[in-house]
């Protein structure tokens, strides 16, 4: 029996500062604002906020490129605005989640600053430098194009960027990189935040000369250096951002007894959509079953072994009913339905704002109105390599972060609420008819359906505890799965598809009494041996033996 933890049966919200709400009208979403919504996210029933960066930063890469962790960006507010966050979200029983980056910097940092000064600066060993006469010291490409390493004029060597050039790599294998680390984590933690969601930590072992960029020989150290030395002194929630876990290395980052971390974001469902090698531009239609397969390998992999998060959404993640739903006839059913279909797994639950209203991909017209470095990387890149405006915009249009990042829509006003001024990115044109206010007023909107599945979890174990059992393995259009606890069984029905596919109810569980307590169409009134599902249709059935 796995030992309980206070926030297994939480469920976390991604807050995206920048645009979830302005409450200063400069068109830049900000912590006040972040406040005074803070009612609306208790009533969704959420536990934990995950607050995307709010340090001090010159925003090359959107607040993932420090300049003063102990600061609060100009654009959010102050330190005492964050401060206050953390207080008012206490007083509604809610824990902030700091979003921790540590892999790399700001190139405004002054630990970079000094670091550049000269080869014998104390601060030089603090990031990766090398020499070479004959151009880069090696061919490793940075994740925003291009190579990772930046030549430095001044002293004449090369330092190293996975990320974009203004991001610097620090170099953890330095002891005294690490010591400032924790010290600053100490120092958030004190200030009353849970935990962290720790930004790409795979890399932080690597070993530039080795070409070995994720799962270092040290990290698995460095990782339990830090447990002992922070996260063990305080009732923490931790989850890492780790593209290269596989449901075998996951247990070592969340195995029990390991003292590392409490769950980690795989990245293996989210590569179903495009093609094998050649990155997340390159789409492809996901297969469903490739989807059980991952999604089931996880399940039953860290059972009773680790932890899992559950996610459809994030900052750098397309919206999930656009994305594998049907965002037109059937938005409303296809993200209830996908909404059940992860929340009745065993994990901890990660909603991104706006997914529990349905929120959709925005359909930009020109390269102009976008805003993230990505993106706009990509565009430059395969429009000098002469690839057609048609087929880049379409990848964009398809899996463009900003698809995450366009504003939060909470009313029908204009800027769908947002702001008062001028949106730092424009909000989707759809926004009259999907918003929050609209959502609460309408007792069978997909925000009461989330509402609903968060409060199962914190009501019945069987949902945070129960074993899971994949069905229908074979079966293109329905993903079905069981969870059972003790004497009951969670029975998970779901039809991906706008088809109406016939499901036949498992043996031992037809003629069974089951009761249904979720379902995404508002007039579900059986189970049958046979069922014809609807578009999209969710059903759970819970089954008393």
């Amino acid at each position: 029996m796995m030992e309980k933890a206070w926030w297994h049966q939480s469920t976390v919200y991604q807050i995206y500062p920048r645009s979830f709400n302005d409450h200063n009208g400069d068109g830049i979403g900000d912590l006040p604002g972040i406040i005074e919504r803070l009612d609306y996210l208790a009533l969704l029933g959420i536990d934990i906020i995950w607050l995307s960066p709010v340090y001090q930063s010159p925003n090359d890469d959107n607040g993932y490129d420090i300049s003063n962790y102990y600061e609060i960006m100009d654009d959010f507010g102050t330190m005492e605005d964050m401060e206050r966050l953390i207080e008012e979200a206490r007083k509604r029983g809610l824990h902030i989640m700091m979003d921790l980056v540590i892999n790399h910097t700001s190139d405004e940092h002054p630990w970079f600053k000094e670091s550049r000064k000269s080869k014998d600066n104390p601060y030089r060993d603090y990031y990766i430098w090398r020499k070479d006469e004959n151009g880069p010291p090696s061919d490793i490409q940075s994740v925003f194009s291009g190579s990772a390493w930046e030549w430095d004029e001044h002293t004449g060597e090369y330092y190293f960027h996975l990320f974009s050039k203004k991001q610097p790599d620090l170099n953890l294998h330095n002891p005294k990189v690490r010591e400032h680390l924790y010290t600053m984590m100490n120092y958030w933690l004190s200030k009353g935040v849970s935990g962290f969601r720790m930004d790409v930590i795979d890399l932080i072992g690597k070993e530039i000369d080795r070409k070995v960029l994720t799962d270092g020989p040290m990290l698995h150290d460095y990782l339990q250096e830090m447990n002992a030395k922070v996260l063990s002194n305080y009732p923490t929630v931790t989850v890492g951002e780790t593209p290269s876990a596989t449901p075998e290395t996951a247990q070592l980052y969340t195995g029990k007894g390991r003292n590392e971390l409490d769950m980690v974001f795989t990245f293996q469902h989210m590569s179903l959509d495009e093609i094998e090698g050649e990155g997340k531009w390159a789409l492809k239609e996901m297969d469903l079953l490739e989807l059980k397969n991952v999604l089931s390998e996880w399940q039953t992999s860290l059972f009773q072994k680790g932890w899992n998060s559950l996610y459809w959404n994030n900052h750098d993640q397309p919206r999930i009913v656009s994305r594998w739903g049907n965002d037109n006839e059937y938005r409303v059913e296809s993200a209830k339905m996908l909404a059940t279909v992860l929340h009745m797994m065993q994990g901890t639950p990660y909603i991104y704002q706006g997914e529990e209203i349905g929120m959709t991909n925005i359909e930009f017209n020109d390269i102009s109105q976008y805003r993230d470095i990505e993106t706009i990387n990509y565009y430059k890149e395969k429009t000098s390599a002469g690839i057609s405006q048609k087929d880049i915009m379409k990848s964009i249009r398809t899996k463009g972060r900003d698809n995450a990042r366009t504003p939060f829509q909470w009313n029908d006003d204009v800027h769908g609420g947002f702001t008062e001024g001028t949106p730092w990115i424009d909000v989707n044109s759809n926004y009259k008819e999907i918003n929050a206010e609209q959502a609460m007023e309408d007792r069978d909107s997909i925000f009461y359906h989330y509402q609903k599945l968060i409060s199962l979890r914190k009501q019945m174990e069987i949902i945070v505890y129960g074993e899971y059992e994949l069905l229908l393995e074979d079966h293109p259009e329905i993903m079905a799965y069981t969870r059972k606890w003790a004497n009951q069984t969670l029975l998970v029905v779901a039809n991906f598809y706008g088809g109406n596919p016939d499901f036949l109810l498992p043996e031992k569980i037809g003629g069974t009494h089951a009761e249904i307590i979720i379902s995404n169409y508002p007039n579900t009134n059986r189970p049958s041996e046979l069922h014809t599902l609807r578009p999209y249709e969710a059903i759970v059935y819970l089954i008393e033996e």
